[in-house]
């Protein structure tokens, strides 16, 4: 954000605003500062010092302690719409979205059926989320064995990238691919500059691992070794520098990934990392046995390992934080058993990611700046996602106001997630969402929706 006086002496002050925010605090691209934010047609047309002259049909005056954030761009969420709606749906998932700052999440291709892998499908994806979200939403596209031919049509007609996997996803209608047919994608990928984001995971390292038994983390966590973790993101690099892809690895969980990472970035190799809210919250040897509430893949590891992670954000190894939202019903994660083995493997935590990673951010010696930008403008940068992610103008007036002093306990029963099934449940929480922007309109979640659908290129 430029200061105050650069801002003056820049253009003369906009009339006929939709909507003029004051605040004490704003977290712009290069820092905090005051300032009165303009607004005309859901777009920031005006930038000023907070005793502006600056007028609007409606004019908000933040509190002294709430901050005016970027809207939050998530792009990780399983909706899982349509087809296994029990487990989320659009309504739901952008209401709970709203709820934590979210403006903008990107829904994964699989866990709805049909996955996003071809045209209809796309199409089917489309319909079903028609004039039934909250906040805006685009689609990654799937890249599984057969679907080569759909790349270019997904890629052209809006999805933001293909997701792949290298070991069965857990749902058997989006196989994995092999060595073979990834490097096959990425070529394919290659020829219209797209992008690939892949659950780095080796099918064949997990295959030789302890087998899960029983409801002891422990034995879980054995069953996914980081080697496997390692051994896959080492070969995504490797065909990534030959192919020339840009490529994504999504959930980074194991820390010795990152100098591999650090490594092929300076190589020239076209990579970018995310790791979640979950793998920067919890440490394995806390986890009590049978929470199966915990599971997700990769897993979350031990404490050193988390705090790695932490370094790798800091170093800028690790680009951003995402949430992975993917939901399940109470049953599908065992809870008479406790069975990690029998346990559907995913976190619960779209309304919560804001809140969770500052709650950790802040004990390490970030700042709401640095929270920001894992969590708005990178995500939006790495989707393309060219008028969201930051307060300037020319961006969509997207904004969350956050008290980040204020605390809560997390009631997964309050939650707007489909399932009151979350990690953190009894968690305490730092930093609280008081209201979420949508293009200059606070977003109401008991109203109409007003989210949009997004295509690549069209933002």
């Amino acid at each position: 954000m430029r200061k105050n006086s650069e801002i003056q002496a820049i253009a003369p002050v906009p009339t006929h605003l939709d909507l003029v925010i004051r605040a004490e605090r704003i977290i712009g691209t290069t820092g905090e500062t005051g300032g009165s934010i303009g607004v005309r047609d859901g777009r920031i047309v005006a930038i000023e010092p907070l005793d502006s002259i600056l007028t609007a049909k409606t004019v908000v005056e933040l509190a002294a302690d709430e901050v005016l954030l970027p809207g939050v761009v998530d792009a990780h969420v399983h909706v899982n719409d349509p087809g296994r709606t029990e487990w989320e749906g659009f309504p739901s998932a952008t209401k709970a979205a709203a709820a934590g700052g979210v403006t903008t999440i990107i829904d994964m291709p699989l866990n709805s059926i049909p996955p996003t892998c071809d045209l209809a499908a796309l199409e089917v994806k489309r319909k079903t989320a028609q004039d039934r979200v909250h906040v805006d939403v685009g689609f990654w596209g799937g890249a599984i064995p057969g679907n080569l031919a759909d790349l270019r049509q997904l890629q052209d007609a809006g999805v933001f990238g293909f997701k792949c996997f290298l070991l069965h996803s857990g749902v058997d209608e989006f196989p994995a691919l092999d060595a073979t047919q990834l490097e096959l994608a990425m070529r394919e990928i290659r020829l219209f500059d797209g992008l690939l984001i892949v659950h780095a995971e080796d099918a064949q390292a997990i295959e030789h691992a302890p087998n899960s038994q029983g409801d002891k983390y422990s034995g879980f966590l054995r069953s996914r070794p980081r080697g496997a973790e390692n051994l896959a993101v080492a070969q995504v690099i490797e065909l990534a520098r030959w192919t020339g892809c840009r490529v994504h690895i999504l959930h980074v969980s194991s820390s010795d990934a990152l100098p591999m990472i650090a490594s092929a970035r300076r190589d020239g190799v076209r990579i970018t990392a995310e790791t979640c809210p979950h793998y920067l919250s919890f440490a394995a040897e806390e986890i009590p046995d049978g929470a199966t509430q915990f599971k997700c893949c990769p897993p979350i590891r031990e404490s050193g390992n988390r705090e790695l992670l932490w370094d790798g954000l800091r170093e800028g190894t690790i680009d951003m934080v995402v949430s992975d939202h993917s939901p399940s019903t109470a049953d599908l994660k065992c809870f008479d058993t406790g069975d990690f083995a029998r346990a559907w493997g995913g976190i619960s935590s779209l309304q919560l990611g804001l809140s969770a990673v500052w709650t950790e951010a802040r004990l390490r010696g970030f700042s709401l700046l640095d929270v920001s930008r894992w969590m708005s403008r990178a995500p939006a940068e790495h989707a393309g996602l060219r008028r969201k992610g930051a307060i300037e103008v020319g961006y969509d007036a997207d904004f969350c106001v956050f008290a980040p002093d204020d605390a809560f306990v997390v009631d997964a029963h309050r939650l707007h997630h489909k399932n009151a099934v979350t990690p953190y449940a009894a968690r305490p929480l730092a930093g609280a969402v008081r209201s979420t922007w949508l293009r200059g309109n606070r977003i109401d979640i008991d109203n109409e929706p007003q989210g949009r659908l997004l295509a690549r290129g069209e933002v």
